[in-house]
């Protein structure tokens, strides 16, 4: 199973959704799941943010190699599970072909469908809030593919 975490620019929320799932992934044991990130108007090979990767080391995680891809038609369709960040992104999912496997990452872990705060432009602390934000919906989503793999 491919996950695919969508959000703008795909330095910021995306990269540390990425982080955070292999991370959980990892520690779940859930070898068999795989996860990248893109962004509907990302700048081909930027780095994450610098917010992003101080709040990722602060959580284990190193992204400094993360570089940033635009959403394409190939990476939909390569993805099982399509996980975006805002509704405008589900949007853009689903044009490229992703209707029925694209879902606001909210509404997929826990049935609240609202966007995920963007931590771009703000301090750290701003940073630190959608990580933890992004980890407790992760968690939830990777909960729910174990259990609809279970059965």
């Amino acid at each position: 199973m491919h996950l695919l975490f969508v959000c703008t620019g795909n330095t910021c929320r995306s990269p540390m959704a990425e982080a955070i799932a292999r991370r959980l992934l990892a520690e779940g044991g859930l070898e068999d799941v795989t996860v990248s990130s893109a962004g509907t108007s990302a700048w081909p090979d930027a780095p994450a943010s610098d917010g992003a990767l101080l709040v990722a080391m602060e959580h284990g995680s190193d992204i400094s190699e993360h570089r940033a891809r635009t959403l394409s038609p190939e990476l939909v369709a390569a993805a099982d599970l399509i996980l975006t960040m805002g509704p405008h992104h589900l949007e853009r999912a689903e044009a490229l072909g992703g209707v029925g496997r694209a879902h606001l990452l909210t509404a997929y872990a826990s049935g609240a469908p609202r966007a995920v705060s963007d931590p771009f432009g703000g301090d750290l602390d701003v940073y630190r809030a959608t990580y933890d934000e992004l980890e407790r919906e992760i968690r939830a989503v990777l909960e729910r593919v174990s259990d609809q793999r279970s059965r």
